[in-house]
């Protein structure tokens, strides 16, 4: 099917057979890991981390050499869309990202031009470029970016949020802002998502990390539409070889045969999603990604080991499934007990591809 030595992930988002399910971390480059700390601290700050392109190369295979994962996903972040934009991203120890421009009004919306990729975001194609190089073929490279949703909560919050009150308010009161926002973003990420996929991405991912946060009308027409927009737009194949969509809305469970219907080939599952009772909703259509729940990684590996067999017996015989967490790895986790989930998931799977 293609050059890769490990195809597994890819032939499971596109449904075909496989002979173990493939695994991989959501934020598998990480603080977690005491070689990713030594990188962060040469650095300096997160950005030069995120905007060089070698180092951002050495962080996204430092998993690789620890753990048989079966793919790597690029070291970036979310926000670099508002930052090419102009909105001055920077992080604050402890705090979090936030912006040194917040979109407050209508004119501020206006004024947003949408980023070219090969100008202001040539430091993460370079990036791409770099890791699928050294990467020679070992398992395939995922490229990212976040929802037009989730990346206007930060830019209207001005950083994180518990209560979304400001772009909320806008969704209420100025829908037409709201929307010229959300179209804007959506063509910025897939221009984004293509750069990658030209630069040597094999899959790519949306992550809607606040999309859960919203009302289902508010979701219909201000995440999901705008995230339609991005699969519509998406280059799907590249050098003969398919290049698959995953979606992944957090708090997405009561959308997901909506989500499914983007014409994506897989959707992501967080921890509250039954994932037999997704597979009988949606699992003929889509390949399914998750979903443990990440705090189990603080506990033991015979703990571990349960739930990775309790989560495969539940998705059950077949194919279209990426074991993955239902969020991202946490800082405080031991890189034994990621090794014992990985391990876990490649011995137990192999029973339900037969």
């Amino acid at each position: 099917m293609s050059n890769l030595k490990n195809d597994r992930f890819i032939r499971a988002l596109l449904r075909q057979s496989v002979d173990r399910t493939p695994v991989w971390i959501m934020r598998q480059a990480g603080r977690y890991l005491p070689e990713y700390r030594e990188v962060r601290a040469k650095a300096g700050d997160f950005m030069t981390l995120c905007s060089t392109p070698e180092l951002a190369c050495e962080v996204t295979l430092q998993p690789l050499r620890r753990f048989e994962l079966d793919a790597a996903i690029l070291f970036s972040d979310i926000l670099t869309i508002p930052d090419a934009m102009g909105l001055g991203l920077y992080f604050s120890e402890g705090e979090g990202p936030k912006f040194k421009q917040t979109i407050d009004s209508a004119s501020d919306v206006e004024k947003l031009s949408i980023p070219d990729p090969a100008d202001k975001l040539s430091y993460v194609t370079d990036a791409v470029s770099l890791i699928r190089r050294e990467l020679d073929g070992d398992v395939p490279l995922i490229g990212f970016a976040g929802s037009p949703w989730t990346l206007a909560t930060y830019m209207v919050e001005g950083g994180s949020s518990k209560t979304f009150s400001r772009i909320k308010a806008m969704l209420f009161e100025d829908p037409a802002s709201a929307h010229m926002l959300m179209s804007k973003l959506a063509d910025s990420v897939a221009l984004y998502l293509n750069a990658q996929i030209e630069a040597g991405a094999q899959a790519v991912m949306v992550f809607d990390s606040w999309g859960g946060a919203l009302t289902t009308p508010h979701y219909r027409e201000f995440s999901l539409a705008y995230m339609q927009q991005i699969v519509d737009q998406l280059i799907r194949e590249k050098d003969g070889q398919k290049i698959p969509v995953i979606l992944f809305t957090k708090g997405g469970g009561m959308w997901l045969p909506q989500i499914a219907d983007t014409g994506c080939d897989a959707v992501g599952l967080d921890w509250s999603v039954d994932i037999h009772q997704a597979r009988q909703l949606i699992g003929d259509r889509v390949a399914l990604q998750g979903n443990m729940d990440p705090a189990i990684m603080a506990t033991n590996p015979d703990v571990i080991r349960q739930e990775v067999s309790r989560i495969l017996a539940d998705f059950g015989q077949g194919n279209g499934h990426v074991f993955n967490l239902g969020h991202g790895i946490t800082p405080n986790i031991t890189p034994e007990n990621v090794a014992a989930l990985v391990d876990a998931v490649h011995e137990i799977s192999a029973q339900y591809h037969r």
